[in-house]
């Protein structure tokens, strides 16, 4: 399976040390060239500059596809996430922003944010979710206390 990913997923996974769950997961992952530049940025935590670096095999960047004009409003790596995910025919996409996820559900596609992969991951028992979610707390990720209740409690998918 190949899945798309947007810049946030890969950030934060990495951030937690759980980045290898995107190949036991989806097996390849492509990115587009925005998204590799928000990966290198100055102002990126630099062990995902050394991540991205270093880019192991199963990640793979694609030059930018043209983009839908009705996708112009998201900012750059969220837009070509998902005009890469639509070129090469995959339906999945990882963003973390509700914007981009309507936008690529109103295209068709199935979005999934940092927290639905470590959600699915610890389904499949290759990581604890609790370990996982308080290793994301720890930085400057956003989520409401009340769905990471509910991410918790096992009471909604991510």
């Amino acid at each position: 399976m190949i899945v798309v990913s947007d810049t946030s997923p890969i950030n934060y996974l990495v951030l937690i040390d759980r980045q290898n769950l995107l190949p036991e997961l989806f097996g390849s992952v492509l990115i587009p060239e925005a998204v590799h530049r928000e990966l290198q940025d100055v102002g990126t935590p630099e062990p995902v500059r050394q991540f991205v670096a270093a880019t192991p095999g199963w990640l793979e960047v694609r030059p930018s596809p043209d983009v839908p004009v009705t996708i112009a409003h998201l900012d750059s790596g969220e837009r070509e996430a998902i005009a890469l995910a639509l070129a090469v025919g995959t339906e999945f996409v990882l963003l973390d922003e509700r914007k981009g996820r309507q936008a690529a559900k109103e295209q068709g596609l199935r979005p999934f944010g940092t927290l639905a992969v470590l959600g699915i991951a610890a389904e499949r028992k290759l990581v604890a979710l609790d370990d996982a979610l308080d290793r994301l707390q720890k930085t400057n990720f956003r989520v409401s206390p009340r769905l990471l209740k509910a991410l918790r409690e096992g009471t909604v998918g991510g």
